[in-house]
């Protein structure tokens, strides 16, 4: 995929004021220097949500959220990151890099998107002409402003109906349509329509465009019940989720995702008021479906039959949400009695009646334990015994948190094994002999400069070269030389764009924690403060010179030049050799 060039991204965000643009879904109210309100990313009671002018970034307290104006629109609107940043450019009024959209778009990919939207409004206008189709949306409860909402269409029952329609005798057209999956074909090679005499429910992208089309008979004794497009470059079915779109556009704060398992069950729910669902296509819920779920919501609910085939789907989807589970996020398993599907309760039951099972639905620890337990007597040691080797592995997978503490903690208590375990490690206390506590350590010098850096970039201009501290062997001198290099070049770059410049590194979680933090001071006594430690660096250099030297001193390996060097840096820090 092609990358968007670092000096674009730092010129969008340079031109976004961030204060507004959150301002304008989240209300911000001014604290000091910086703005603060309650996240919109996880419940909570006090404003712990932080939102920095200068800095140009936002950061959470209690849940760890973070970022620039780019993550922002990617975790509160949804988008993808080439999305949210076409939102920004469009707001201030510049063009991402036509090289670069191009070969983000693939460019083979347009024709395909014209040829699926083609195939969709063919669908549509086949429904509108077909009294069985639409006699059949009408016995489902399907009224006129859903059939719209999901764009539901009609396949006519003919070999080439849609091919005759969208291809022709173009070749180059009838190719396209096979590779979107729309045409199948036949043993001598001549291709026909995939779809015939369906109801149509075409699958949106995350951005609301046709990627697929799933088709559903109208006659209940017709096999297959459902045909699902096939993966295509632009569909994978493990990575989409139907109906995700529409819940997008219809509700502004997504508090919940219910997850079903057919289109009909997902056109009811909305239908009847609940429009949170989404279906899965076919498959069972992949490690990327939950992770679509969990950045769209943070209570997901799985809704499925409760025989023996709907449990073994509700493990392996346990299993996809484990390792994303992460404080604040919330599982839950609904099991429908036998016969029974969301479409058919919501219909019987009505909002209401769903709702009450919703209420009632098993949350993913009880769902855990019961089915990790299944077969176990944990009256015995060999039982406890078992539940915990099958346990421990899986747990390791929870991110860690108050969850995955907790959920240890209860593996403990009904086993009798690991309650040391489930409590978190402390590092262990120095202490001097004689048993006298040793202060924890001051701050090191490299980590203060780095901090100091991160309130204002651009003070790193003022750090004239040559830099002896980087020949220093400690932590971190590698990324305060290169903070050092990117604010000297770009002495107007913010906080926030900084960041934006690490954020698929490893040091990321570490230089956002050190930017969210607040120091003493304006920009002048932070760059007087910078200017002293780097000169403390500098002159541990040359402590660490010496230390060299006298290494090689006692193991008698010094040479006359190395003495001279030796005497001459002696003097020059007030010693005298050994």
């Amino acid at each position: 995929m092609a990358r968007i060039p670092d000096a674009f991204i730092d010129d969008l965000l340079a031109r976004t004021d961030i204060v507004e643009l959150i301002n304008a879904r989240v209300p911000l109210k001014r604290q000091g220097k910086e703005y603060a309100s309650r996240c919109p990313f996880h419940d909570e009671r006090s404003a712990s949500f932080t939102v920095s002018p200068t800095k140009q970034f936002y950061h959470c307290f209690g849940c760890g959220a973070h970022g620039t104006a780019i993550s922002f629109l990617m975790n509160y609107d949804r988008l993808e990151f080439l999305d949210a940043v076409d939102e920004l450019a469009k707001r201030a009024g510049i063009e991402i890099p036509r090289e670069t959209q191009q070969r983000e778009a693939r460019p083979d990919s347009a024709p395909m998107f014209e040829a699926l939207d083609a195939a969709m409004r063919f669908f549509q206008r086949q429904l509108a002409a077909s009294d069985k189709a639409r006699d059949y949306l009408q016995r489902r409860g399907v009224d006129d402003a859903v059939r719209a909402q999901f764009a539901i269409g009609y396949a006519p029952d003919g070999f080439s109906s849609l091919k005759d329609a969208l291809g022709k005798d173009d070749a180059r057209r009838v190719a396209v349509l096979e590779k979107v999956g729309l045409l199948s074909k036949n043993d001598r090679g001549h291709s026909y329509d995939k779809f015939r005499d369906r109801v149509i429910f075409p699958i949106h992208d995350r951005r609301g465009r046709p990627i697929a089309f799933g088709g559903r008979v109208l006659d209940p004794e017709d096999s297959p019940k459902y045909l699902n497009s096939p993966e295509t470059p632009l569909f994978h079915k493990g990575r989409e989720l139907y109906g995700l779109w529409q819940v997008r556009q219809a509700n502004q704060k997504i508090e919940r995702l219910i997850v079903v398992e057919g289109y009909m069950d997902v056109v009811a729910l909305f239908q009847f008021g609940v429009p949170q669902a989404v279906a899965t296509l076919g498959t069972a819920t992949t490690p990327d479906h939950a992770e679509l779920l969990f950045r769209n919501a943070p209570d997901v609910y799985f809704c499925f039959d409760g025989d023996a085939a709907g449990r073994r789907a509700a493990t392996r989807a346990m299993e996809s949400v484990l390792p994303r589970m992460r404080d604040g996020r919330q599982a839950f398993f609904l099991f429908l009695p036998d016969g029974e599907d969301p479409d058919t309760i919501v219909r019987s039951e009505g909002a209401t009646g769903l709702e009450a099972r919703l209420a009632a639905a098993t949350p993913l620890s009880t769902f855990f334990f019961d089915t990790l337990g299944e077969g176990i007597s944990l009256s015995t040691l060999d039982g406890k015994a078992r539940l915990a080797e099958r346990a421990k592995p899986m747990l390791a997978q929870i991110p860690d948190g108050a969850f995955a503490d907790l959920m240890r903690q209860h593996l403990a208590e009904l086993t009798g094994l690991g309650q040391a375990a489930a409590a978190r490690v402390q590092p262990p206390v120095r202490t001097a002999r004689g048993g006298r506590a040793v202060p924890a350590p001051k701050r090191s010098l490299v980590r203060h400069a780095i901090a100091l850096l991160l309130q204002k970039p651009g003070m790193a201009a003022a750090l004239p070269p040559p830099y002896p501290f980087v020949a220093l062997r400690q932590p971190g001198i590698e990324l305060l030389t290169e903070l050092i290099a990117l604010g000297s070049v770009r002495p107007d770059i913010s906080t926030g764009m900084l960041l934006a410049h690490f954020e698929a590194r490893e040091e990321a979680p570490a230089l956002q924690k050190l930017a969210s933090q607040t120091l003493p001071g304006d920009e002048a006594i932070w760059q007087a403060e910078l200017h002293d430690v780097i000169t403390q660096l500098n002159r541990q250099v040359v402590q660490q010179r010496i230390d060299a030297l006298l290494d090689l001193q006692r193991a008698g390996a010094l040479d006359p030049a190395g003495k001279q060097e030796l005497r001459d840096l002696l003097a020059r820090v007030g010693g005298a050799p050994g």
